[in-house]
């Protein structure tokens, strides 16, 4: 099963085994507003962790994201070159930016689980 973390710049990581899938939370999408243009990091390429991997456009700003670990990236949301409101449409799930091969997998501690991300959240009300 896949273990989930949050950043406090409202990034997600899914990670099985040694590949992390990475996102922005609802809470960003729904901050952002309809996006309309992303840019994605290719494969092959390296990021750090804090380090920016993707801009996300919308309708109200542009947003830079942030890996929430060190990796090499595997693979890029191809779809949404075409199809950026798949962000708006889900988030946690089709709306995934990249793929990577963590370099360490020690960077997920200190991210939230989604409980502590709830409640980071509420604080931010």
């Amino acid at each position: 099963m896949a273990t989930v973390r949050f950043t406090e710049e409202h990034e997600w990581i899914s990670v099985e085994g040694d590949i992390g899938t990475v996102g922005i939370s609802a809470y960003a999408q729904e901050q952002l507003g309809d996006v309309v243009y992303v840019e994605l990091p290719d494969p092959g390429q390296k990021v750090t962790k804090g380090g920016q991997a993707a801009v996300v456009e919308s309708v109200k700003a542009a947003s830079e994201v942030y890996s929430p670990v060190a990796g090499s990236v595997t693979e890029k949301n191809d779809a949404l070159t075409d199809t950026p409101n798949l962000i708006n449409e889900d988030a946690m799930g089709k709306g995934w930016f990249f793929k990577l091969k963590l370099s360490s997998p020690g960077d997920l501690e200190g991210l939230m689980d989604h409980a502590g991300y709830a409640a980071f959240l509420e604080g931010l009300k």
